[in-house]
């Protein structure tokens, strides 16, 4: 039995040697394939990358194909440009009034509208008449009364001058006779002063304009006794039509607006918004002050403007503009075309015939808003960049486009 189970043990071992080998064998099988998959990885990289390095590959510092840059350029034109002196200023009206009553009184009734406009003569405001028409009453009667007195008084001295003739009274009654009338005839004309003092204050009852413009806000309303010694007064009125502008130029040039006005000649202002885009109205120079502020060197001018359309408003800041000369034949081209470059060099880039830029130095004369005159350097019809300058260098290539065709959108064509 022994020997039977040892034999058994025998045949049992070696049935299970080969499961055991066979995992073993399948083991390294993986193991040779997992490795053969990373060996042509890597000989994949390696014979790609001898490939890559195997082409052509460019000089150094050798320029690729140039790109041509789009730009916006526009041609010099030849035209005519003032020379023009800026400066900050205030609209002033020429007249600003307080209207005041010159009467004690009640105001009856104020006849305007805030903010109307008014002429000279225009009845604003009623007071009271009442008091003062009792007070006419009263001198008139006086002057009746004095005016009786005097007419007996001058009877008696025609009388006294009979008698003294026939030497029946003393001289001293005539002497007293005669200063008796002119007693009367002084107190006749002081009751007519009085007489003359009373319509004139029936005239003042009535508030009129005392010059055109606009009124402002209603200072007292009807009802309120007001007097003379008011210090705010009824109403402001502010004229608007015409209207001066103060403005400030530099010391520095004075000088040449002396010699046009010694000349005779009418300098035109314009008047801006603060924005300087709009125009608000247009005027002539009317004088200059007397002293330049030495704090800030400047020296104020008055403008004086019609304002037709009312587009000045006292103490409104606007920006002048004093035309003091017009160059003619000059070459124009937009200020957004002028470079300036270190040391201050100022160039512009001219597109020459076969698509590309060259820097062209100039010298630039005078400037207005967004044009400006070029004295040497660029003549008319050359066209300059615009647009797009900042990636510009000597020789360039460009895509123009003009003005016209970046507005609407169109594709620029390029030059033969």
């Amino acid at each position: 039995m022994l020997r039977l189970a040892h034999m058994f043990m025998q045949e049992s071992t070696k049935a299970a040697i080969p499961e055991r080998t066979r995992s073993a064998v399948l083991l390294k099988r993986w193991g040779i394939g997992l490795l053969a998959v990373c060996l042509l990885a890597i000989g994949a990289y390696v014979f790609f990358t001898k490939s890559g390095e195997a082409q052509p590959r460019p000089a150094k510092g050798s320029p690729g194909p140039a790109r041509a840059v789009p730009v916006v350029a526009v041609a010099a034109k030849t035209g005519d440009i003032g020379v023009y002196l800026t400066g900050l200023g205030s609209v002033t009206p020429l007249k600003t009034v307080t209207v005041k009553s010159r009467v004690d009184g009640e105001l009856m009734a104020v006849l305007y509208q805030e903010g109307q406009i008014v002429r000279t003569g225009d009845l604003l405001a009623q007071i009271d008449p009442r008091p003062f028409e009792t007070q006419l009453t009263q001198a008139e009667g006086q002057l009746v009364r004095d005016q009786a007195l005097l007419k007996n008084a001058q009877i008696d001295l025609a009388r006294y001058r009979d008698l003294i003739k026939q030497d029946l009274i003393p001289q001293q009654q005539l002497d007293t006779q005669v200063y008796l009338v002119r007693q009367y005839e002084g107190t006749i004309k002081s009751d007519q002063g009085q007489i003359d003092n009373v319509k004139l204050q029936l005239i003042y009852c009535r508030i009129t304009a005392p010059v055109s413009g606009r009124v402002g806000l209603r200072l007292v309303d009807p009802g309120n006794i007001v007097h003379a010694t008011d210090p705010n007064g009824l109403v402001v009125i502010t004229q608007l039509q015409p209207i001066t502008v103060v403005f400030t130029i530099p010391e520095d040039s004075l000088p040449p607006v002396l010699a046009k006005l010694k000349a005779g000649e009418r300098l035109p202002v314009e008047a801006f918004d603060r924005e300087q885009k709009r125009r608000l109205a247009t005027g002539s120079l009317l004088t200059v002050d007397n002293q330049i502020d030495p704090n800030t060197g400047t020296v104020k001018l008055k403008a004086i403007l019609p304002n037709e359309d009312n587009e000045l408003f006292p103490n409104q800041f606007v920006n002048a503009r004093l035309r003091l000369d017009v160059k003619h034949g000059s070459t124009i081209v937009p200020t957004a075309a002028i470079q300036r470059g270190p040391q201050g060099v100022v160039f512009v880039y001219v597109v020459k015939a076969d698509q590309t830029v060259a820097v062209r130095p100039v010298t630039v004369g005078v400037t207005q808003g967004d044009e400006a005159s070029i004295e040497t350097g660029l003549s008319p019809d050359e066209v300059v960049v615009v647009d797009g300058t900042e990636k510009l260098r000597e020789g360039s290539a460009v895509d123009v486009k003009t003005r016209t065709q970046t507005q609407t959108g169109e594709t620029p064509k390029r030059r033969p």
